[in-house]
């Protein structure tokens, strides 16, 4: 699908960017003209998304966003090679769950410190650079960062921290010039699902709950993205997003159309 060039010449990070949601999102900007940054820990998962786009306005900056030190580095490296930063998007991320009393130490440290700290440390180095183009930052959170799931109470706390910590910083740098968003996406087409994916019982029960009848597709967030990053986003900051199919409509009673269809 052709795009237009709306991001010429502007340039965006987007982390986790090597497979699935993340590289949709880096593609949807490459397509669009913008400079991108690459990043995962996999430096060559990296490479081989790197190398079907433009080497002049690609870059590949392959770490680990839950360390401070790294931020500042990915942050600095863009800025360096192409002289500013328009958008950071903050979608790196882990997914896991399991009853919270069997819960380990390190599963807790994993999912937060990516999940938020990532999210926090970006979002710290970006803000100065962001200040100088009136940017934005766009933060990749979830459905469930907007109501619970049985079996993933740590990572409804990372990605509920992600939604309120992208209200709470649209208000504080709004006098910026900055806009801050996130998207909420539901269950999407990624490596972090390819187990319920192929799981027929899991799909058909999920299903019940999409209105749009269908699984959500990278390419999906990636359009919202483009659009909170656009100028025609001009005027939207401290939103978040759903992209869901209709998930959230729902008031978490059962699907009775479906159950009258016999479905």
């Amino acid at each position: 699908m052709a795009h237009s060039g709306r991001f010429t010449g502007k340039t965006v990070i987007v982390t986790g960017s090597s497979t699935g949601i993340g590289e949709a999102i880096a593609r949807r900007f490459h397509d669009e003209g913008a400079n991108v940054i690459i990043n995962a820990r996999n430096a060559e998962k990296c490479a081989g998304t790197a190398a079907s786009l433009d080497p002049e306005r690609t870059l590949v900056v392959p770490g680990d966003v839950s360390k401070s030190a790294f931020a500042k580095e990915i942050v600095g490296a863009a800025v360096d090679k192409f002289g500013g930063l328009d958008v950071m998007v903050n979608n790196a991320g882990v997914g896991g769950g399991s009853m919270m009393h069997k819960t380990s130490d390190e599963e807790i440290d994993r999912i937060i410190d990516i999940n938020v700290k990532g999210v926090l440390y970006m979002s710290r180095e970006a803000i100065p650079h962001l200040k100088a183009t009136k940017g934005s930052i766009i933060n990749i959170s979830s459905v469930s960062g907007m109501g619970g799931d049985s079996m993933l109470p740590v990572y409804n706390a990372s990605k509920g921290a992600v939604t309120n910590f992208t209200r709470g910083l649209a208000l504080q740098v709004g006098g910026l010039g900055i806009r801050v968003n996130a998207i909420n996406p539901s269950i999407t087409r990624s490596d972090m699902v390819e187990g319920i994916l192929s799981s027929e019982p899991m799909v058909a029960n999920f299903m019940q709950r999409v209105a749009l009848g269908r699984i959500g597709e990278p390419e999906d967030i990636a359009a919202a993205a483009a659009f909170l990053a656009s100028e025609d986003a001009s005027f939207i900051t401290g939103v978040n997003l759903p992209v869901d199919g209709g998930v959230t409509a729902s008031n978490g009673q059962p699907n009775f159309l479906a159950l009258a269809m016999g479905q």
